[in-house]
């Protein structure tokens, strides 16, 4: 029932006893204008910030490893450094390295 005129900056609606008209100024209009578009833009910005946070937060390290630590993502073997010696003391040397 609420009739918007644009042009005049008016919002029209039928009231109790008469036609209810709701006037504004071009200063006020742009002034809105102008924080609807601030508005819109923070909420662009918030959705890229959520969706780097959430694609940044599936790559989070492992907490139970220590910094510093070195694991390999390929198989390994132990070679041990002594073989006369019974300390546990072993080289790890990847299983996909190339003879050459």
């Amino acid at each position: 029932m609420v009739v918007h005129n644009y042009t005049y900056l008016k919002l029209e609606m039928p009231g109790p006893n008469d036609v209810i008209t709701i006037e504004s100024t071009y200063e006020h209009a742009y002034n809105y204008d102008v924080e609807c578009i601030e508005y819109a833009e923070a909420l662009v910005e918030a959705e890229t910030l959520i969706a780097n946070l959430d694609r940044l937060g599936g790559e989070a390290p492992d907490s139970k490893r220590r910094v510093g630590t070195f694991e390999p993502t390929e198989a390994i073997k132990l070679v041990p450094v002594d073989p006369a010696c019974p300390d546990d003391q072993a080289l790890r040397i990847s299983t996909t390295l190339n003879i050459k």
